[in-house]
């Protein structure tokens, strides 16, 4: 009759039923093992329209799948982020440090040069050199003494009349036996970089050892030589018995030296003027000590 389907015969061979499933010499059959029942083969699920009781399959792009997908590229963005910011943090630093190795010294080994660049560290409020800034004078005019630099470029801030860094430090130099004419006074040190631009690019300098705090080395020396100074850094470590100020310089270093690649990357001008000839005048004059 049409529209009906014919079971047909069952036929078993090697253990396989065979069930012609289509109508009218469709010629499709429907495979299943026999289930014995007393000792006769039973054919189940016969039907071609019987429902599968098998648990539906997932796809491979259900909502669980895609759930984790998301997790795992925020996690991997969260990741990217963190080492940025890493690399902004610790690179500058890690430049530092690595461009400054072989050029710092302790008094003792420090080498000759024909200046000693001296760099401003505040004043106290009468207007005297602070303790930091008097360690490193104290450096300046021992290197003077020992005759290893025969003129002392002074570098600090005047911005305002009643703040005068050069001149305090040039003062307290004379008041310990450094004779007036071998000190030059630079009045716009506002920062290191400015201070290594001014003493290439305004004074002439050409080959320094450069005075400061221990901690302040490494920043210091990179940025005069990046600046096209041929220098090396002669360091202050006596500053030491104010440990609070001391471990403040070297946490404020490690974020300086992000200014400093900044700096030199951009190549920024720091307040310029006229070229002076004072630093090469006191050369020739030769005062150094005899």
């Amino acid at each position: 009759m049409a529209g009906t389907v014919s079971l047909g015969t069952v036929m078993v061979a090697s253990g396989v039923v065979r069930v012609p499933v289509g109508g009218h010499g469709s010629g499709s059959t429907l495979q299943r093992r026999p289930t014995f029942r007393g000792g006769y083969p039973a054919v189940v699920g016969t039907s071609a329209a019987e429902p599968s009781t098998a648990p539906p399959r997932r796809g491979r792009g259900g909502p669980g799948r895609r759930q984790r997908h998301s997790r795992r590229r925020l996690v991997i963005g969260a990741l990217g982020v963190l080492v940025l910011l890493a690399v902004l943090a610790l690179g500058p630093w890690a430049y530092v440090s690595l461009s400054s190795r072989g050029h710092v010294h302790r008094f003792d080994d420090a080498p000759s040069a024909p200046v000693a660049l001296v760099l401003g560290a505040g004043l106290n409020p009468d207007g005297t050199p602070s303790p930091f800034l008097a360690g490193r004078l104290e450096v300046a005019r021992a290197l003077y003494a020992s005759g290893r630099v025969k003129v002392l470029l002074v570098s600090g801030d005047n911005r305002v009349r009643d703040y005068d860094e050069p001149t305090a430090m040039r003062d307290w130099l004379v008041a310990n036996g450094v004779p007036a004419d071998a000190v030059v006074r630079d009045f716009a040190g506002r920062d290191t970089y400015d201070s290594c631009t001014r003493a290439t690019r305004i004074f002439g300098v050409q080959r320094a050892l450069v005075v400061s705090q221990g901690y302040h080395l490494p920043r210091a020396v990179t940025t005069c030589r990046a600046v096209g100074i041929d220098a090396e850094d002669v360091g202050d470590w006596t500053a030491r018995r104010y440990p609070a100020q001391w471990t403040a310089g070297e946490r404020r270093e490690r974020l300086a030296a992000a200014k400093t690649v900044v700096d030199l990357v951009t190549g920024r001008d720091p307040v310029l003027g006229p070229v002076e000839t004072s630093v090469q005048d006191a050369l020739t004059a030769g005062s150094a000590p005899t």
